[in-house]
């Protein structure tokens, strides 16, 4: 029996409490505890959670109980309290950092600083901190993935929330012996962790589906494999909030000049997401590379230059050519200025009297072309359209014999200046 999944908040740092077990001592006859003037009283345990929860800095807290900042930072790990706190960092939250990370689970990293295991993983990219090797999981990883899976939560936003790697994830949970609720039962727990693994690489549905059949499962068409992954709970991206330490990683990417690709797989959010977020903080067209990393020559400001007060007036494979770039990069570079072809803009009433008082007068078609800024062909297609074709036996006058360099120029006002019989034009 399957059942349907669902999305996380945003602001949430665990599916489930954990605290540790204290370890295990052999049974022995009681004797009297010497007395320790740091032992924790009830009433500090309630302010510590009460100050924790309030989102107050360990260095408050300890203040506020007269208490190390470690003795404290210890007893909220005992206590298993998480929060996903927005102060600012401080120095000792970098330091602890730099000293810890990569050695001990993000995930208990993030509870000993209290911060969600994202704010982590931005702060960390930002520091320059890298990760040689994944710690073991800790028993806090393992219960938040056992009741994600209990729970039908989406595999992608566990991941996120324990702070490890999608196909990381698939396979502690394949060694746990845990089955996703939202499952469908007729797919096999090997042809789903094989269709998710791929799914993790950012490979399209559809040649997800080819793989799997090359290695021997069930043939599958690309939406029967999306809708299966959703209700496996695999999601790309689940429009959670932005948090203060991906914004800072996003400045420093544009600040730098760093590519954003990285930052896709980093903070677990699509390429439109990184988009929308940059446009919201305003730093669209900042990046040092304007052009991002593109192996051919940059358009500079007097390439688009040209390529406006060319665009549609002369042929674009000539624009091409003098500007030294393939047709398709001119195309593309003006649908992304916005540019439209003057060749294709619609006729207005005005160049349809001309096209007629052209046919009428034994103007030729080139001619009428110069001076409607269009393509001859788009002239002649247009006029025999209209019901004026210029190549037409009956036209009452024919074209000009002489060379085109020796007549005087055609404009469009000459045009509608000629003294056109009374004709109707086609509609």
């Amino acid at each position: 029996m399957t059942q349907n999944s669902f999305d996380l908040d945003a602001d949430l740092v665990e599916l489930t409490p954990f605290v540790p077990e204290a370890e295990a001592v052999p049974n022995a006859p009681l004797s009297e505890l010497a007395f320790r003037a740091d032992a924790w009283l009830p009433d500090e345990t309630s302010r510590l959670r009460a100050a924790f929860a309030e989102d107050r800095t360990i260095d408050e807290i300890a203040a506020m109980l007269g208490r190390p900042r470690a003795g404290v930072a210890t007893r909220i790990h005992d206590l298993g309290l998480r929060r996903n706190s927005r102060r600012s960092w401080s120095d000792w939250d970098d330091e602890e950092m730099a000293r810890c990370y990569a050695h001990v689970p993000t995930a208990t990293l993030a509870a000993r600083l209290g911060r969600g295991v994202s704010a982590l993983y931005a702060r960390a990219r930002l520091l320059g901190l890298s990760e040689p090797g994944s710690p073991p999981y800790s028993g806090w990883e393992d219960a938040q993935l056992r009741a994600g899976y209990e729970q039908g939560v989406p595999v992608a936003q566990i991941s996120s929330l324990i702070g490890r790697p999608l196909s990381g994830v698939i396979a502690r949970a394949s060694v746990l012996g845990l089955r996703h609720a939202c499952q469908p039962d007729d797919w096999t727990d090997a042809e789903m962790t094989r269709a998710l693994t791929l799914a993790a690489t950012g490979a399209r549905y559809m040649a997800i589906a080819r793989m799997l059949a090359h290695e021997g499962f069930p043939e599958r068409n690309s939406r029967s494999l999306g809708q299966r992954l959703r209700l496996l709970g695999y999601g790309r991206g689940w429009g959670r909030a932005w948090i203060a330490e991906e914004d800072d990683l996003l400045r420093h990417a544009y600040a730098t000049g760093a590519s954003l690709t990285p930052l896709r797989e980093r903070l677990g959010r699509s390429s439109h997401s990184i988009r929308w977020r940059a446009e919201a903080l305003k730093l669209r067209g900042t990046h040092v590379r304007r052009d991002g990393f593109r192996q051919g020559p940059i358009w500079t400001a007097e390439d688009e230059a040209r390529l406006c007060a060319d665009y549609g007036k002369i042929p674009t494979r000539e624009i091409a050519k003098a500007l030294g770039r393939g047709l398709r990069a001119v195309l593309y570079r003006a649908n992304h200025l916005g540019l439209v072809h003057g060749f294709m803009r619609p006729f207005s009433d005005d160049e349809d009297r001309a096209i007629r008082n052209a046919w009428t007068h034994g103007v030729s078609m080139v001619d009428v072309a110069q001076a409607l800024g269009r393509d001859p062909a788009v002239i002649g297609k247009h006029a025999a359209r209209i019901g004026y074709r210029f190549n037409d036996p009956a036209r009452p006058s024919r074209g000009p014999r002489t060379r085109r360099a020796s007549r005087a120029p055609v404009t469009l006002e000459s045009l509608l200046a000629l003294d056109p019989p009374d004709l109707p034009i086609a509609a």
